[in-house]
């Protein structure tokens, strides 16, 4: 794909606020050109057993009715849209994601915590100046805190957890009320939770600790502001801001200067997060950043952009950690594409380049369960992909190579009921025929062919007399008639004309 537009658009669903950030494109930079911010507290709606509330639901769909009003008119491939913690855990959220998709416009992506925090590396790394030093970035969201260790543009160690300051707040200062006790509690758990990842994470491994999104500008603005530090955050300001939260005993008696009054009831649980992270890595000072996951989403959309794209070089990756036989997988994709790109150009509407780069990773990585065990192996691949940490994909993405790698091979009887994109019976037809074609794992003579889709399923043209030369692929094609007949869909051999 090339760059054809100079504006783009990424969205944040986070789960304390919304946020719209559109950016021009210059070369290789990105200059902010407008920006939308709406308090929905998303963390804050979701119930004991994790569903959104429809009080939640509907802060969030009125803001994104004024994003998609902003966005109206920018192409489809210019926007990108993601969703973090919140809607993550929430029970209900793909119910909720066909109406916010409505609103807005445009897909919503739910991204996993280790790609959150790839990209919130990505957006801080940008606005920072060149250094040869290792940086420790914290990002305290609505519901989830990320870390992350990099070095110039690349993170080296990601890490989400399941702390932020909206659902802090909520456990340990009900009605903002903040008490000597329930400010050790909310400490205590943070702390308790950094443990899990303070070897990997300590001072040891860094030489600056950078603060992004918005618990960290406020409380670098209210360290400064109110005298407790002279630039950013440090732990004698935090220990000093402690003192006066304790003395206020409540968050609507707090007069700090640096303090909006939005963040207000959020500031408790959103400073005993920091104030953890600052005692368990031994953080001494914070610098704010002014990048963060919105920045970051512009700047791996550039990338896809300009063939840098982040998903490819997790397959190559994880190609070379399952031992993928590279050169089966090359075949595999070959025939793949070449009857894919037949069977899905009538399809009315649909993204084909898309489709076909889904198609190619599946093509690449359908193997990679092999290395789990060969019986039953196209299970194990599609379990790995849907649930391994594969940076640049979102989880939607994830889930629909998982769909077609399961498909591949075996029963057809198994996707009964999964199948709901325009595209994944084409999709899994051609990974299915390249993947038989190729069953002895060589460069055989492939016959001429040729593929069709029609409205009750597929014509295959083969070669003519190729099928009575190769009984046994033939008798394989066969077994696939009937196995496309328990979809309800008709596969037809048909042998192409002299």
């Amino acid at each position: 794909m090339t760059l054809e537009y100079s504006t783009l658009a990424a969205v944040d669903l986070g789960s304390n606020s919304f946020r719209l950030q559109i950016a021009r494109v210059v070369d290789d930079q990105i200059y902010p050109l407008d920006s939308l911010r709406g308090t929905v507290r998303l963390a804050a709606g979701l119930t004991s057993d994790n569903y959104l509330d429809e009080a939640a639901e509907k802060r969030a769909i009125e803001c994104l009715n004024r994003f998609g009003e902003r966005l109206r008119g920018l192409p489809a491939h210019a926007v990108r849209a993601v969703g973090t913690n919140a809607l993550r855990v929430a029970a209900n959220a793909s119910e909720f994601l066909g109406k916010a998709e409505l609103a807005l416009g445009f897909p919503i992506e739910v991204i996993a915590g280790q790609e959150e925090a790839r990209l919130i590396y990505l957006g801080v790394a940008h606005g920072l100046p060149a250094s040869d030093e290792n940086r420790l970035v914290i990002d305290i969201g609505g519901g989830s805190t990320e870390f992350i260790i990099g070095n110039r543009l690349k993170p080296m160690k990601l890490a989400s957890l399941y702390m932020g300051c909206v659902s802090y707040s909520m456990r340990y200062f009900q009605e903002g009320r903040i008490g000597k006790t329930g400010l050790k509690q909310a400490e205590l758990a943070a702390r308790l939770e950094l443990q899990g990842i303070a070897g990997d994470f300590s001072k040891e491994q860094w030489q600056q600790a950078v603060g992004s999104s918005g618990t960290a500008r406020s409380l670098s603005d209210i360290l400064e502001q109110s005298g407790f530090s002279q630039s950013g955050i440090t732990l004698e300001g935090l220990e000093r801001l402690r003192s006066h939260l304790i003395k206020a005993g409540d968050a609507k008696k707090l007069q700090l200067p640096g303090l909006r009054p939005d963040r207000v009831q959020i500031l408790p649980g959103g400073f005993s997060i920091m104030y953890a992270a600052f005692c368990e890595l031994g953080i001494e000072q914070m610098t704010p950043a002014t990048g963060a996951l919105r920045q970051g989403v512009l700047y791996d959309m550039l990338g896809r952009f300009h063939h840098k794209d982040m998903r490819d070089v997790t397959v190559s990756q994880f190609m070379k950690r399952y031992h993928v036989d590279a050169v089966q997988a090359r075949r595999v994709d070959a025939l793949s594409f070449s009857l894919g790109e037949k069977l899905i150009k009538s399809i009315p509407g649909i993204d084909i380049e898309n489709e076909l780069q889904h198609l190619a990773w599946s093509a690449k990585l359908h193997e990679i369960g092999i290395s789990v065990a060969h019986n039953g192996y196209h299970k194990h691949s599609a379990y790995i992909l849907a649930h391994a940490d594969m940076p640049g994909f979102s989880k939607k993405e994830q889930a629909r190579l998982s769909l077609l790698v399961l498909g591949h091979k075996g029963s057809l009887s198994k996707m009964l009921g999964m199948l709901h994109h325009p595209a994944d019976l084409s999709l899994i037809f051609a990974l299915r025929m390249a993947s038989l074609f190729y069953r002895t794992r060589t460069d055989v003579a492939l016959p001429v062919m040729d593929a069709e889709a029609t409205y009750g399923g597929f014509n295959l043209y083969i070669q003519p007399g190729w099928l009575n030369a190769n009984p046994l692929t033939s008798t394989a094609l066969k077994e696939e008639i009937k196995e496309w007949k328990t979809l309800g869909v008709e596969l037809k051999l048909i042998e192409l004309k002299r």
